[in-house]
């Protein structure tokens, strides 16, 4: 059978859906149908297997979530220290929020992959390339940045969004969580010091961010 471009497309987002919605366990094919409206075994058609399943569900979150930071790049490109600062908590204040449900499926592979070899394998895979999209940012930015503290930023990030959505609320100010610009800033500071930056910080407007 030709594959329908659309219609794969519609089942992997709606995968994400029942994904973040329901959890790992909770996604199944026939759930898949019924949420995307098509008859019962189209979505075992595109994705034969459960892991199948997953795997495209996660590629497709990963895709999404890098054209989504291709966006915010583009509408305002962090080219110092503060940009970089006002995007970050930016990224990260639209978890809880625009980004829930690919922020919930990133969650939920972790889970997954502590049982699945093959879920495993692509999360290994996605959060390799997620270090080398967060080093583009931060050369962009005019900070020092190396393999290595472009590695560290990132699983600084990885980890406060599990975090963020996994603590109540009331107890995110323990954790350093409940203001995301002095988060974002922490992190910045702590692995890249004032004094190792070449040249004063220049003053950026958050204003300026898109909403």
């Amino acid at each position: 059978m030709a594959e329908n471009r659309s219609r794969r497309e519609l089942l992997q987002d709606t995968a994400i859906e029942v994904l973040a919605a329901k959890g790992s366990r909770g996604l199944t094919h026939r759930q898949v149908d019924q949420d995307a409206g098509v008859p019962e075994g189209t979505t075992k058609n595109y994705f034969p297997t459960r892991d199948a399943l997953l795997v495209a569900t996660a590629e497709r979150h990963f895709h999404a979530y890098v054209d989504d930071i291709a966006a915010l790049r583009s509408a305002t490109t962090p080219s110092d220290r503060e940009g970089f600062i006002a995007l970050l908590a930016q990224i990260m204040g639209r978890v809880p929020g625009p980004a829930r449900p690919g922020a919930d499926v990133f969650v939920e592979m972790h889970a997954e992959a502590l049982r699945n070899p093959t879920v495993r394998r692509l999360l290994a895979d996605m959060i390799a390339t997620d270090f080398s999209v967060n080093e583009a940012l931060q050369r962009s930015a005019g900070l020092p940045v190396t393999t290595a503290t472009a590695r560290v930023l990132t699983r600084c990030i990885h980890t406060a969004t599990i975090e963020l959505l996994t603590t109540p609320p009331d107890a995110l100010s323990r954790i350093g969580l409940d203001d995301l610009d002095a988060f974002a800033r922490e992190v910045v500071d702590v692995i890249y010091p004032q004094s190792e930056q070449t040249g004063p910080a220049t003053t950026h407007t958050p204003s300026s961010m898109p909403k």
